[in-house]
């Protein structure tokens, strides 16, 4: 058995505590207070840290399936190490690969990959596109409503409709572009006039009634603009149940203040919007409506981005950009919701499929996310003032770049445990 000590952040309180977990098992054994002298506590962090239950990633695209054609942008290990570098514990991998991971088959053969190669701590959603049906265990899915990187997309809201109706009570997340609009915005001169608010406004809505028609368990990705959360809103309100991530380039950056010099070097699906979205979404994010703070991870190489390709990095910056949140007034405990606890209940939902396909039944223990016994022992702990400059040296991804590169935050990474284990 192992102690750790430090004032532990969680969404019920912000206290210092002392954790007992056992570093073989890698579960949490007793969470509690003050029982043991300093001098028997194995580590041990002063005032100036936050311990949170170990972080976790509900977007990435790690790049990576058994084709191989887009491992020289990243793959299961990079991935790894770059989360690892930005002290998350586990992530979610998104399906829009070569070869996408449709059915049992093509399912399977991507999770045997990330579980040699990310130690069991990157999962995988599965595609759904024109003609798919659900896997025979549960896990979660991901839809595309208009073109973005890769094939797996719907062209018309019929299809869509006609496909989901196979996927009743499942859980889908949903990536808001609507194709017609996207189509009919093509020719314009820059990506955020190509891929306008109203693309994912009208996308909004249509997933929003999805959802409801066929009791999905419903989640939009990356969301990134002010207008739709009034939809979201009037939705919940109506008894949808639908969650909301938000990526920190959408919550930091805004198109009033990027040099438009530089914008194919932040672009991305959905675009950076206006300083009014971002707001919009800091607003959202301040009063508990998003659900899930996730970097949607997306290498592309440099001459890619140089060309206009789509996507940014942020599982290097996650912990720092965290320690930024902390310094917008926006608490450790909403903060232990976010980034902690909501993904890993996010998680624990497809815990037996997952234990199952990795032959590693009761590895996990009850899950990830929280810090009771019985759970994960993965901790990330957050040195909150202590400046941290993001450098081309400073990052773990195999593309080395990253759209907070220059960016000075308030904080940094101070340690990481994943299963009991300091890295």
């Amino acid at each position: 058995m192992k102690v750790i000590e430090a004032i532990c952040a969680t969404s019920q309180f912000v206290e210092r505590k002392q954790i007992l977990f056992n570093d073989e098992t890698g579960l949490i054994h007793e969470v509690g207070e003050l029982k043991i002298p300093r001098e028997g506590v194995d580590y041990f962090f002063d005032d100036s840290c936050l311990l949170f239950a170990g972080m976790g990633d509900v977007h990435i695209h790690a790049r990576e399936d058994v084709s191989g054609k887009n491992n020289y942008k990243e793959d299961f290990f990079s991935a790894f190490e770059a989360m690892k570098n930005g002290g998350l514990t586990h992530a979610g991998d998104m399906p829009n690969n070569p070869i996408p991971p449709i059915d049992k088959h093509s399912y399977e053969s991507k999770f045997d990959l990330a579980a040699k190669k990310a130690k069991g701590c990157i999962w995988l959603y599965a595609g759904i596109g024109p003609g798919t049906r659900p896997l025979p265990y549960a896990i979660p899915y991901k839809v595309y409503m208009g073109p973005s990187i890769g094939e797996l997309f719907f062209k018309d809201l019929k299809s869509l409709d006609e496909t989901l109706s196979y996927y009743q009570g499942q859980s889908v997340s949903f990536h808001c572009e609507d194709p017609e609009i996207l189509e009919s915005h093509k020719a314009e001169l820059h990506h955020h006039q190509r891929r306008p608010v109203e693309a994912e406004s009208i996308a909004t809505r249509d997933a929003l009634s999805l959802i409801e028609k066929y009791k999905l368990k419903g989640k939009l990705c990356h969301y990134s603009s002010g207008e739709g959360l009034k939809l979201i809103r009037e939705a919940r309100k109506r008894g949808v149940e639908v969650e909301i991530e938000v990526t920190p380039q959408h919550l930091y950056f805004d198109l009033e203040h990027i040099n438009p010099d530089d914008w194919n070097s932040f672009q991305m699906n959905p675009p950076i919007r206006s300083s009014w979205d971002r707001e919009a979404l800091l607003g959202a994010l301040r009063m508990g409506e998003i659900q899930y703070l996730a970097t949607d991870h997306a290498p592309h190489t440099t001459e890619e981005k140089i060309k206009g390709t789509s996507g940014l990095t942020g599982l290097d910056t996650y912990a720092t950009f965290v320690s930024w949140l902390l310094d917008q007034g926006i608490g450790p405990q909403l903060l232990a919701k976010v980034s902690a606890e909501n993904p890993g209940q996010f998680f624990n939902r497809f815990l037996d499929s997952w234990s199952m396909l990795s032959h590693q039944k009761g590895i996990y223990g009850k899950g990830f996310g929280f810090l009771d016994p019985g759970y994960r022992a993965n901790f990330t702990i957050i040195k909150r003032h202590d400046p941290f400059l993001v450098t081309k040296n400073n990052l773990k991804t195999k593309v080395k770049h990253n759209p907070f590169l220059g960016e000075t935050f308030p904080g940094r990474l101070e340690a990481l445990f994943i299963g009991g284990k300091k890295i």
